[in-house]
């Protein structure tokens, strides 16, 4: 139920931990936003001209991320903060919709999407608990709002030419990451205190769980899309069956074997600090496994071109890499059950380019098959989810 904008707008430690149907929406569009991006790195020839477009990756990330973060410490039932869902869900649709035609004249539109959502943000949160003498929530604001004013010099600057200035753009996206891991130093107040990422909730894990499993769709939705304007045969087929068994085995590795991500205290901390870059890798993961299967269901035969196998092969491979990552970092518990089935894909790298596109997949797909369901003689029982079982006595 929407609230009145004088209601307290710090969310409350004992308040509900479930998305809103807004934050649902929300999610919808930025995944959207991630089908363009899988479209766009399938078009590609080279790496070199993927870079780019890992750039825009994430902007349009952090951009969710930041957000969420938001919804975490704010309560998204409170029309300011509903308000700031709405206005980042335009500014994820002026990205998307610049994405194709960056190099035609249209970069500034994807700044200004991109540093007005942050922005405007800043402002709400700011003007708003002033008004509620919220000291400590105002100054966090403000520390966030400066940082994106900063950056955002030069995301607009990097786009006067009317073309994307790589190098600025590069430079921005920097300083947005590289400030939010020092904790938003700003001249007079200092850095966000260690104390305010303790405040996770199981709200915060229920978020990216969501995020992530609605974006692993696009590994499914992408090559259906190629498939529906040509002709579906055993092969495309085939492949679209792969893509489907590709995206439950990596859902399989994220929800149900991931091992403990948020627990109580330093450890709560310091999974809120990492999970949004740790997060970026796998969702780089996700954008290049569904630009694999985008390739793959136009030309499932034939031999596989060399680019097309960093795609195939790198792919879940990066998804897999950001889930040990977040397991190690958190937890200090290295998966190589895991480590060891991802690599095994790896060995078939002589010969796979003499391989049919269809045929490589298959092998990627059983190693993600046994990363995901050969048990390990000392796993720990999990729950769907980002918190561990305990043990029955």
């Amino acid at each position: 139920m929407t609230t009145g904008g004088t209601a307290a707008l710090v969310r409350r430690p004992d308040g509900s931990a479930r998305a809103t149907l807004l934050e649902l929406l929300f999610d919808v569009v930025f995944v959207a936003a991630l089908a363009m991006v899988s479209k766009l790195i399938a078009e590609r020839d080279s790496w070199s001209g993927s870079g780019p477009v890992l750039l825009t990756l994430a902007a349009i990330w952090w951009t969710w991320s930041v957000t969420s973060t938001t919804t975490e410490f704010y309560d998204p039932d409170q029309r300011p903060i509903q308000a700031i869902l709405m206005v980042a869900m335009v500014g994820s649709v002026g990205m998307a919709a610049a994405l194709p035609m960056l190099s035609a004249g249209h970069a500034m539109v994807f700044a200004i999407a991109y540093v007005t959502t942050h922005v405007v943000r800043g402002v709400v949160l700011v003007t708003t608990l002033h008004r509620q003498r919220h000291r400590a929530a105002m100054e966090r604001a403000s520390r966030f709002m400066f940082w994106f004013v900063v950056s955002g010099v030069f995301w607009i600057a990097g786009a006067v030419a009317g073309s994307p200035n790589w190098r600025l753009w590069t430079v921005a996206i920097a300083i947005d990451l590289l400030s939010a891991a020092v904790r938003y130093p700003m001249p007079g107040l200092g850095r966000v205190p260690l104390d305010q990422y303790e405040r996770t909730t199981g709200h915060l894990g229920e978020r990216y769980q969501q995020f992530i499993i609605l974006a692993l769709g696009d590994i499914i939705l992408v090559p259906i899309l190629e498939v529906s304007r040509t002709h579906l045969d055993r092969f495309r087929l085939a492949a679209l069956l792969c893509a489907f068994a590709t995206m439950l085995m990596l859902w399989q590795i994220y929800v149900f074997r991931a091992g403990e991500l948020l627990k109580a205290g330093a450890d709560a901390r310091r999974a809120a600090r990492l999970a949004p870059y740790t997060h970026l890798v796998m969702l780089g993961g996700v954008v290049c496994t569904a630009a694999s299967f985008d390739l793959v269901a136009d030309r499932p035969t034939g031999t596989t071109l060399t680019s097309w196998l960093v795609l195939i092969l790198g792919g879940p491979a990066l998804f897999v890499i950001g889930r040990i990552l977040f397991t190690y970092l958190v937890t200090a518990i290295v998966p190589w059950r895991r480590l060891v089935w991802l690599l095994l894909p790896l060995l078939a790298l002589p010969w796979a380019g003499g391989w049919p596109p269809l045929l490589v997949t298959v092998v990627v797909a059983l190693g993600l098959a046994g990363a995901a369901l050969v048990p390990a003689s000392n796993v720990r029982v999990t729950r769907p989810g980002l918190r561990m079982r305990r043990p029955q006595p």
